[in-house]
């Protein structure tokens, strides 16, 4: 063999064997990207409730990115960041209590790229419904449908950072999606007072639930088919005790509007029936049902036995006999004892009482959290 053909075989050899050594390291970095995020991941859809800054990046009348929403938040050092409280929104506590390494960060936010995606994305946003036409009041915000096709795009970046194969793993084994939506579809569509009057003339209550439930399951469907398994749907809380509803409505401190919350319990029915159908027609997906409003109603019902002294005022905010007609920022008045409100503002509970509902959906029993809690399902 000459000296020129040995070095031939020898330089094909070596380029052989770094080939293959290239491609260990680049499965085994993979699999250590998901092994470093032990703790799971957490995709975040929905409304203000677990919104946490996406409003912030566009032009919209809905927004918590001014003082002193976030007073009580640890990690920005009580400074705004876009979320509808005074702390922790319910989905940073759920991710909290199972593990996960850091809070979800918000899609538009410009670093919301690379690895930092392995930690899950929130897409939430203030005013959104699952009704496209849900909130125009706020001029924008980032529905359901849209919230859905931002995944999409999340999910080809996780093919790009993990493949194909590892990212789809990834997705079913390690990641949680939460849905917190449908507050909106009553607050600021059918209920809205003067704006929907035309709606509520031309669409009976009946229709109008059917018309969410129908557009719901195809948005839980397409997400199924980006890969989402594990799953938990919140129902919709008691719209009508929250501060905002029982100050235009005038009504007592014991009382809650009637309307509101028999809307929100005719729908929290349908969506009950409508995860027992995907938890049957879609293979290896665990749908479960958060049950917010039987959650919040005992917290509101029986608030002393919490720890809180009022669960009809806002801490936050200002109008009315219980605060509630002026959002939450920096002209409004705020209480002493931000941990004695169940509610923070108008509309959003304060971090207190959302630690309390996170704590029953992690570990709860079926009366809140079906069927199967939040720790179980992790754990699949």
């Amino acid at each position: 063999m000459q000296p020129s053909e040995a070095r031939s075989m020898e330089n094909s050899w070596a380029a052989a064997m770094a080939a293959v050594v290239a491609v260990l390291f680049t499965a085994v970095a993979g699999a250590e990207v998901v092994d470093e995020f032990g703790g799971g991941a957490s995709f975040i859809f929905g409304d203000s409730l677990v919104d946490a800054g996406n409003n912030n990046f566009i032009p919209s009348l809905s927004k918590a990115n001014m003082t002193p929403n976030g007073i009580d938040f640890a990690a920005s050092g009580g400074m705004p960041t876009g979320r509808f409280t005074n702390g922790r929104t319910i989905a940073d506590i759920i991710g909290e209590m199972l593990g996960q390494a850091d809070y979800s960060p918000p899609f538009l936010a410009p670093n919301t790229t690379g690895g930092a995606i392995l930690n899950g994305v929130n897409y939430a946003s203030g005013g959104a419904g699952i009704l496209n036409a849900t909130g125009k009041i706020f001029v924008n915000r980032i529905g359901m449908d849209l919230q859905v096709d931002y995944f999409n795009i999340t999910r080809k970046q996780l093919d790009d950072l993990l493949g194909r194969d590892r990212a789809k793993e990834f997705l079913r084994k390690k990641a949680i999606f939460s849905v917190t939506v449908g507050s909106n579809d009553f607050l600021n569509n059918y209920l809205m007072p003067v704006l929907s009057t035309g709606t509520r003339i031309s669409e009976s209550p009946d229709s109008f639930i059917n018309d969410l439930i129908f557009h719901l399951r195809d948005q839980l469907t397409r997400l199924y088919t980006l890969d989402a398994r594990k799953f938990v749907i919140a129902n919709v809380g008691p719209l009508g005790c929250i501060p905002y509803q029982k100050t235009i409505n005038r009504v007592g401190d014991d009382e809650c509007v009637k309307l509101p919350n028999q809307m929100a319990a005719q729908y929290n029915g349908q969506l009950r029936e409508l995860l027992i159908e995907l938890n049957g027609n879609l293979p290896g997906a665990r749908f479960c049902l958060a049950n917010v409003y039987d959650l919040v109603l005992e917290l509101i019902t029986n608030y002393p036995n919490y720890g809180f002294e009022t669960a009809s005022v806002a801490c936050c905010g200002n109008g009315g006999s219980y605060d509630g007609l002026v959002p939450c920022g920096p002209t409004t008045s705020m209480c002493d004892a931000r941990d004695k409100h169940v509610f923070w503002d108008p509309y959003h509970p304060s971090e207190a009482a959302n630690v309390l509902l996170a704590k029953y959906i992690v570990d709860g029993d079926s009366k809140y959290i079906s069927p199967m809690n939040l720790r179980k399902l992790y754990s699949l």
